[in-house]
C-alpha cells in the first residue's frame, strides 16, 4: 500500500514538474513550425538566406549543448531551467518586432542557445529525480508530448497566422513558455545554495570525456546514426512525394500527418517496454523498423503505397520514443552528469542536423531513389552499434 501511494506521488510529481512545462514548451515550438518559413519569406530574401534563418535555432542548440552542461552544474537545475525559459520568452516576443531577416537570425540563434540550456537542465533533473525503473516511461511520455504537440501545434499556429497576423503565434508562444517557467518555479525543487553547489566535487568536460570516451564513442555513434535516420524522414518523404511521384502539397501534408499519427500511438508501449523488458527491446526494433521501411520508399509508386511505407516509418519512430533520452540518463555518471548529458545531446543534435543534409547531397549526386537506401543503411548501422556494443542499462537490483 505504501509503495502504491509512493508511486502515485512520484507520478504526480513527474506530471507537474516535467510533463506540464514540457507540454507548454512543445506546443509553443509547434506553433511556429508553419509560420517561421512564411515569416522569413516576408522579408523578400533569397531562399539561401531563408534557409539559414530557419537553421539558426538548430545551430544555437548544437553550439550550446556542451556549455549548457557546465552552466547546469554551476547554477543548478531549477535556476538553469528558469534562465533558459526566461530568455526564450524574450526571444519569442522579439520575433514579433524584428525588422530584417538578419535580426530574425540572431533572435533564433539565441533561442536555440536558451533551448539547449532548458533541455540539458530538464534531462539532468529527470536523471536525478526519477527512479531508473520509471525513467523509460517518463521519457517516453515526454517524447509523446512532443509528437502530439508537433501534430496539433502547427495547425493552431497556421490558423492564428491566417486569421490574425504572422506575428500572432509568437505572442502565444511567449505566453506558453512563460507558463512553463511558472510551472518550474512552482513544482521543481529548489536548488542548493550556490556556495554548496560549488563545494560539491565535480569533473570538468575534459575529465568526463577522458573517463567515459569508450561509451560516448560506442553509444554515441549508435545515437548519431539513429537520430540521422529519424530526421531524414522529414526530408525524404516530402521530396520523394513531390519530385518523384508528382504529388501536390495537400497530399504530401496528408502523408506526413498519417506518419505522425502512427508515431503518436507508440510512445506508451515504448515506455512500458523500456521499464519492463529493457531499453534494447525498444530502441533496437525501433531503428530496424524505421530503416527497413525507409528502404521501401523507392518501391512506392502511388500516394497510398508511400503513405503505408511512411506510416511504418512512423510506427518504428514511435517505438523509439524517449529511448535516447533514457539511454543517456542511464549512462550518465553521478559526477559530471551535466557535462556528460551535454555531450550526449550534442552527438544526437549532430545526427539530427546531418539527416536532411545527407538526403539532399545523395539526392543531388545519385538521385532521390538512392537517398532512402543510404539512410536505411545508416539506420541499420545504428541499430547494430546500439544492440551489439552498448550494454543493457535497465538494472534490476530488486
Amino acid at each position: 500500500m505504501s509503495q502504491t501511494a509512493s508511486g502515485r506521488t512520484a507520478d504526480r510529481h513527474v506530471v507537474l514538474s516535467v510533463w506540464v512545462p514540457s507540454a507548454c514548451m512543445s506546443v509553443g515550438a509547434g506553433l511556429i513550425l508553419p509560420v517561421l518559413p512564411l515569416f522569413a519569406l516576408s522579408f523578400d530574401a533569397s531562399y539561401g538566406m531563408v534557409g539559414l534563418a530557419l537553421a539558426a535555432r538548430g545551430l544555437g542548440n548544437l553550439a550550446f549543448d556542451v556549455p549548457s552542461g557546465m552552466v547546469v552544474r554551476r547554477l543548478g537545475v531549477r535556476r538553469s531551467m528558469v534562465l533558459g525559459g526566461a530568455v526564450m520568452v524574450l526571444c519569442a516576443l522579439a520575433m514579433s518586432q524584428v525588422r530584417s531577416l538578419h535580426e530574425a537570425f540572431i533572435v533564433q540563434l539565441l533561442l536555440g542557445v536558451s533551448m539547449a540550456l532548458w533541455n540539458i537542465a530538464r534531462h539532468t533533473y529527470i536523471t536525478e529525480t526519477v527512479d531508473i525503473g520509471r525513467r523509460g516511461r517518463t521519457n517516453a511520455v515526454l517524447g509523446g508530448i512532443g509528437r502530439i504537440s508537433g501534430f496539433g501545434g502547427p495547425a493552431l499556429g497556421g490558423v492564428l497566422a491566417s486569421w490574425v497576423s504572422l506575428t500572432a503565434p509568437f505572442f502565444l508562444q511567449a505566453g506558453l513558455i512563460a507558463a512553463a517557467v511558472v510551472a518550474v518555479l512552482r513544482w521543481v525543487e529548489r536548488d542548493l545554495p550556490r556556495h554548496e553547489v560549488e563545494a560539491v566535487p565535480h569533473e570538468s568536460v575534459w575529465q568526463v570525456l577522458v573517463g567515459h570516451w569508450r561509451i560516448l564513442v560506442s553509444a554515441g555513434s549508435g545515437q548519431l546514426c539513429a537520430q540521422t535516420v529519424r530526421q531524414a524522414r522529414n526530408a525524404v518523404v516530402p521530396l520523394y512525394a513531390a519530385e518523384v511521384l508528382g504529388l501536390d502539397a495537400g497530399s504530401v501534408g496528408l502523408i506526413i500527418s498519417l506518419s505522425y499519427g502512427t508515431d503518436m500511438l507508440m510512445f506508451y508501449p515504448a515506455g512500458q517496454l523500456m521499464d519492463r523488458k529493457g531499453r534494447k527491446w525498444a530502441y533496437v526494433p525501433s531503428f530496424i523498423i524505421q530503416s527497413l521501411a525507409m528502404a521501401l520508399v523507392p518501391l512506392s509508386g502511388s500516394f497510398w503505397t508511400l503513405a503505408l511505407v511512411t506510416m511504418a516509418v512512423g510506427l518504428g519512430n514511435g517505438l523509439g520514443s524517449g529511448t535516447m533520452l533514457t539511454l543517456g540518463a542511464d549512462l550518465a555518471p553521478e559526477r559530471g552528469r551535466g557535462e556528460f548529458l551535454g555531450m550526449w545531446r550534442f552527438i544526437g543534435d549532430g545526427g539530427s542536423a546531418a539527416g536532411p543534409v545527407i538526403v539532399g547531397q545523395v539526392g543531388q549526386v545519385a538521385g532521390l531513389h538512392l537517398a532512402p537506401i543510404v539512410i536505411a543503411g545508416i539506420g541499420l548501422t545504428g541499430a547494430a552499434l546500439l544492440g551489439g556494443l552498448v550494454p543493457e542499462t535497465l538494472r534490476r537490483d530488486r
